[in-house]
Formats: C-alpha cells, sequence, structure tokens
C-alpha cells in the first residue's frame, strides 16, 4: 500500500463537504488500506478521506483506550449522533484537539461526551459503535472533516486568532499545500 500526502488547511477538498460512497469495490479497498497506512505513519488517531484529497464520505481510526483496548476501523458513509457539548470553555489540558491538516498546534475544543457512530463496513454492511470519551471525539472531529469542517473552525475565538494567525504566518490557507508523512517533518 501507499503513504499519502495529507493536504493541508486552505486546500478546497477540506473545506467542501463529501459525496457519498457509491461502490464498495477495489479501488474502495485500496483508498482505505492506504489511509491505514498515511494515518499510521504521520501518526494520527484518525484520517478522513478528504484530507487525502478524496471527496468521499469514508473515514479511518485507530486509538488504544485507557484499559489497552484497540479500537481500529473504518466507516463508510457514516452518520453521527452526539450528546450536546457542555456550555462551559473546554479545558486545555484534558479536551484539546490537533489535526493532521493543520500540523502542530493543539486547541482545546468542547465536543460531546457520547457519540453514536451508523455506518457502513468495506463489504457495505452497516454496523454501529455507541461510545464516549477520546473514540466519541475522534468520531466527531473525523465527522466533521465529511461536512468540510476543521477543528479550528469550531474552537474559540481567542484560539482562532492564534490559529489564523499561524496559519498566516505558515503561508496555509490556499490551496494546494500538503505534507507527506515520513518525509517531511513539520515543525510546530
Amino acid at each position: 500500500m501507499a503513504v499519502l500526502p495529507i493536504r493541508i488547511s486552505g486546500d478546497p477538498v477540506l473545506h467542501s463537504p463529501a459525496f457519498p460512497v457509491a461502490e464498495f469495490d477495489d479501488t474502495l479497498r485500496t483508498l482505505v488500506a492506504d489511509m491505514f497506512d498515511t494515518m499510521d505513519e504521520a501518526p494520527g488517531v484518525g484520517l478522513a478521506a478528504p484530507q487525502v484529497g478524496v471527496p468521499l464520505r469514508v473515514f479511518v481510526y485507530s486509538y488504544t483506550d485507557d484499559h489497552d483496548e484497540q479500537h481500529r476501523g473504518v466507516a463508510v458513509n457514516p452518520e453521527l449522533f452526539i450528546t450536546p457539548a457542555s456550555p462551559e470553555p473546554a479545558d486545555p489540558d484534558t479536551e484539546s484537539e490537533g489535526c493532521l491538516s493543520f500540523p502542530g498546534p493543539r486547541f482545546p475544543l468542547a465536543r460531546g461526551a457520547r457519540a453514536l457512530l451508523r455506518a457502513h463496513d468495506l463489504d457495505g454492511r452497516p454496523f454501529e459503535i455507541e461510545t464516549g470519551g477520546w473514540l466519541a471525539r475522534i468520531f466527531q472531529h473525523e465527522f466533521d472533516h465529511l461536512d468540510g469542517l476543521l477543528y479550528i473552525d469550531r474552537i474559540d475565538r481567542v484560539y482562532g486568532k492564534v490559529a489564523a494567525k499561524i496559519e498566516r504566518k505558515k503561508g496555509w490557507g490556499v490551496p494546494g499545500i500538503a505534507w507527506l508523512p515520513g518525509v517531511d517533518h513539520l515543525d510546530a
């Protein structure tokens, strides 16, 4: 399989809703295998197809929880139902996120504590996962990518100003910028 370039904030594919997957075929299987290789090399805990330039409603995830249980899978054409986020400000120590499409900094973001993911596997079979904690956060983060949102679009205004300054300083926010895990080493 292959490690794919990851698009950086500003690329149009990251800021547009993705299309539903229509064909559960070898092309989809290859894309998903490449996405797992890319996510693992980055390293990350999730990766959505738009992040590698493919405008399809697919994401992969890989997360080991506090009980050493491995959660690894793919969600094709997902639906996500979440509990409301707390109205309190996000805790910078326990609720900070990062993103492979905005590499480097992490910012606090309040998310729903619970999530119900309904999706299809690579064979088109439906499945459902109800979860909480970081896995629920990962699902929400990756699902946002499928709707054309990055987590920096959701952070509080004060952090948003910092993110905008970083984006300007690094020359991001324009089409065509990507990085290749395992080759490019981006500084924070």
